[in-house]
């Protein structure tokens, strides 16, 4: 009597988890070893900070930063900040608020169609897409400067999400000549 092909089929199913959690657990390992003082930053979403980095899926956002910069400041009371967050998950997030170590307040500022900045709660951050902060677009203010910052050093950003877990940076500060590659 042959045995039937339904008994097989839990085994296989155990092997593919198990051969899931071992590729996720060594992506989380890799993740690890990349500096968090670099200004690009991967984050995958999670819904509490106590789930792990393999628990993201692409129904979740699943977040990058690159190009993170603060533009050395002309005054000594404040400052501008601006990044690329891409997602790549299916899901869209929202940028919710950010703390910085210089300035006892960050405000997030949209800039309309009459070159008028506009303070704002939120950034959206789309599904599959991304959000820009730039000059003379969206980007961040930092109020009452602790220290004015100078080109060269580094300043900490902690960028707060509304379905993500918090990303910190560690982001260069350059000079008020600085005009990033598109």
């Amino acid at each position: 009597m042959t045995r039937p092909t339904t008994l097989t089929r839990p085994h296989h199913r155990l092997r593919v988890r198990a051969s899931a959690a071992l590729l996720l657990g060594c992506a989380a390992l890799t993740g690890c070893s990349a500096s968090s003082s670099a200004a690009s930053h991967a984050a995958p979403a999670s819904p509490s900070s106590s789930a792990s980095a393999g628990s993201a899926t692409y129904d979740e956002p699943v977040l990058k930063v690159t190009g993170a910069y603060v533009r050395q400041p002309v005054t000594d009371d404040m400052a501008a900040g601006y990044f690329t967050i891409t997602n790549s998950g299916r899901q869209p997030d929202k940028l919710t608020g950010v703390t910085s170590d210089i300035a006892s307040m960050v405000t997030m500022h949209r800039t309309t169609d009459k070159n008028q900045m506009v303070p704002v709660k939120a950034f959206t951050v789309p599904a599959g897409g991304s959000l820009t902060l730039r000059t003379g677009g969206n980007h961040l203010m930092f109020m009452g400067l602790k220290k004015r910052p100078t080109a060269g050093e580094t300043v900490t950003l902690h960028l707060r999400f509304a379905e993500s877990d918090s990303i910190t940076l560690r982001v260069p500060v350059k000079p008020t000549t600085y005009q990033p590659a598109n």
